[in-house]
Order: structure tokens, then sequence, then C-alpha cells
């Protein structure tokens, strides 16, 4: 699988208080939109294409957590225009939209997961970036869409991981289009509800919200389903055109 990244122009964690990431070797869990939780292993750095063509490849593999090891491997393709205007190609400046290009060809269903990891070549755009306003795009989210996302990120975070989790990540604001300040605000609702514990920008499930699984786990397995169908029905379109 090959995705095309497009300029970030500045770096992605500018202005961001470093001291408040995790560890760098700590698996983070970002939720899809649909349901799936998902973690990215990206194999830094990015390096010059071996095949005589003008671009950079950085390799990762996107597993689907809570499956049976099932994944995805994929090459980040990076050409030499869009290099030109990149601050740098080290993980502060890129790996927030390498990761949410590669969520939301997921949440686009673009993405099979399988326990082989062979897997149907996918080119990706540069449509993630809006270059008159030079920013990523990946599209806005309703508040309560962004809620429930903020409720599976620290349900699965917490489930296959432990806590606390990172709310405030960046990542997390840019995917659905806005602003950590406006992320808290919202898991402080969810805090209100007595959902979670909220400390800065780290959130801690309660017994309340570890016992909706049921919930959680029935909104993963029908975006799992129509995950696969999606794939199957074109597997079946493309042998009948044969």
């Amino acid at each position: 699988m090959k995705v095309s990244l497009v300029d970030s122009r500045i770096s992605f964690y500018s202005g961001h208080n470093l001291l408040d990431t995790p560890p760098q070797n700590s698996k983070r869990v970002y939720v899809t939109l649909t349901g799936l939780p998902l973690s990215f292993d990206l194999r830094w750095p990015f390096h010059k294409s071996t095949s005589g063509a003008d671009f950079w490849v950085l390799h990762a593999d996107i597993h689907l957590e809570n499956s049976a090891r099932l994944h995805a491997p994929v090459a980040v393709n990076l050409s030499a225009t869009v290099r030109e205007v990149m601050p740098s190609l080290k993980p502060n400046d890129v790996e927030g939209p390498v990761i949410n290009s590669l969520r939301k060809e997921v949440d686009r269903r673009q993405v099979e997961f399988l326990k082989s990891g062979k897997l149907v070549p996918v080119h990706f755009s540069s449509r993630h970036y809006d270059f008159k306003r030079h920013k990523w795009v990946f599209g806005k989210a309703r508040d309560e869409d962004i809620t429930l996302m903020i409720e599976r990120k620290v349900y699965w975070q917490t489930r296959l991981v432990g806590g606390p989790v990172w709310i405030g990540d960046p990542t997390e604001a840019l995917y659905v289009e806005t602003s950590t300040v406006h992320i808290l605000e919202l898991a402080r609702k969810l805090a209100d509800q007595e959902l979670i514990t909220l400390e800065a920008e780290w959130g801690s499930a309660n017994a309340s919200l570890m016992a909706q699984a049921e919930r959680f786990d029935a909104d993963m397995r029908r975006a799992v389903t129509d995950l696969e169908s999606k794939h199957a029905f074109e597997r079946k379109t493309s042998t009948v055109d044969l």
C-alpha cells in the first residue's frame, strides 16, 4: 500500500508542551470515527527510494487492536516536491499527519486487515491538505462524534494498554479539525458525567465507562463487518470482470 504525504509547513508539535507527550516507545491507541481501535508502528526514518524514483519512503504497519493479529503493512511515499516544503522528515514534524492520513483511509474502508498482510495497493493523494489555507484537513467532526471518539479512545487504551490516556494529543485534534483546547473541553463534560477522571491533558477511565464494554465491542464488530464486506464485494467484482 502506498501513501502520498503532503505539506505540513510547520512543525506538527509546534507550540505544544512536549513534556506532556508520552514516551516514544509507549503504545498509543487511535480510534477511527467508525469505532476501530488502531495502533501504528512507524519505522523511522524516511529514506530515499531505492527504485530510482524521486521520493522518500516510510515503512509502517497498522495494527487492528483487539483482533486476531490482523494488520496492514504500508509504505508512505513522500514526493520530492512536497519534501521541499516540509520543515523536516522528523517525527515531530510529520508523525501526526502520517497517522491521520492512514487512519482516514481506514475510516474510508480503503485498508484491508489480514493476518498475512497481503494487500491490494492503494494510492493516496494530497486531498488531506488545503494548500490555500496551508493546513491539514481530514474532515470537520461534530461535537457528539468527537465526544464518542474520546470515550472510545479512553476505553480501548485503558483496556488494551492501561492508563492514563493522553487526551490532549494534537494528532486527535488534527483528525477532527479542532483544537486540543476544545477536545479537553469535551473531555471535561465526560468527567462531569463521572465517566472519566481528567487531570490536565490526561484522562483515566472510571468504572462506569469500562462497564460499557458491550457497546464499544459492538461498535468495533459493526465497523469490521462493514470493512470486510466492502473488500469481499470488491474481490467478487474483480473476479467477475476477469
